[in-house]
């Protein structure tokens, strides 16, 4: 049985109070014996599209990444690293947009994965005056990524990832046990859609699902759903937070999820590849 921390924060305009903030919170979930923490979306700055574009970093150096590194390897800790606007490796025109990447770095700072989140959010919600074009400023990955980590075999995804089903699905053919989530979701949605995705996915995937969220009312007005939870492969919650910045501390138990995979096989009942007539 391993712990895992989910860091869940109100970020706002000021990369150094940012990374401050989630500094103490990654130093309090190593002190309470989390092998790995995952921090939010945006985690770094929650201001404009442009605004995050223009702390935009090349992979492998650059103040984000190298906090990162510090801060995994002097705390001992593995981090799922929310996003940060980074580069593609072939020195990118300056007119193309980066990535929301989602870095995982290891216990002693290495970089061992990275996942530029795919399904980028355009869109309006319903009831409310508000509207996003993440795509104006983002380039959207294209490539499932799932990675070895101390609390198992763990797939990446980011918040509106989480409405297509489609992803997990090559997850799980790459091993998936655990999914970590970085997330924003917005209040709007997150009250009627959150909680009910988060349970589907670990149902349907049988498997644990780690999602640390941004919570409340930023400095620029947007409101965050919160709710930072971990679901285990039953569709449980073992452990949620409110709105309120964070640590939530849960455990992942890989050898109880190998046990429900064996007597429930439903994994192995996929008929994907066959035509149905």
């Amino acid at each position: 049985m391993s712990k895992i921390a989910l860091i869940q924060m109100r970020s706002g305009a000021k990369v150094a109070a940012n990374l401050q903030d989630a500094a103490a919170y990654i130093t309090q979930a190593a002190a309470l014996g989390a092998r790995l923490a995952v921090l939010p979306e945006n985690f770094a700055l929650m201001a404009s599209e442009t605004q995050r574009r223009d702390i935009a970093e090349e992979p492998g150096a650059g103040q984000l990444q190298d906090y990162l590194s510090e801060q995994a390897r002097n705390n001992g800790i593995w981090l799922v690293a929310g996003t940060i606007p980074l580069l593609d490796n072939d020195n990118e025109s300056a007119d193309r947009p980066p990535a929301a990447s989602c870095l995982v770095i290891d216990s002693d700072g290495r970089q061992v994965a990275r996942y530029d989140k795919i399904h980028l959010f355009d869109v309006g919600i319903p009831g409310r005056e508000e509207a996003y074009h993440e795509s104006a400023h983002t380039r959207a990955g294209d490539k499932a990524v799932c990675v070895d980590t101390p609390v198992g075999r763990l797939g990446l995804a980011v918040c509106y990832d989480i409405r297509f089903p489609a992803l997990f699905m090559q997850l799980l053919d790459q091993g998936m046990e655990v999914l970590a989530l970085p997330a924003a979701f917005t209040a709007g949605t997150g009250k009627v859609h959150w909680e009910i995705l988060l349970r589907a996915r670990a149902i349907e995937s049988l498997c644990y699902v780690a999602a640390a969220a941004q919570g409340g009312r930023h400095e620029n007005g947007r409101e965050s759903w919160g709710h930072s939870m971990l679901v285990d492969p039953w569709g449980a919650i073992e452990g949620e937070m409110d709105k309120e910045p964070g640590v939530l501390i849960a455990a992942i138990n890989i050898g109880e999820l190998a046990r429900v995979r064996q007597r429930f096989p439903v994994l192995t009942h996929r008929r994907l590849d066959q035509q149905y007539r």
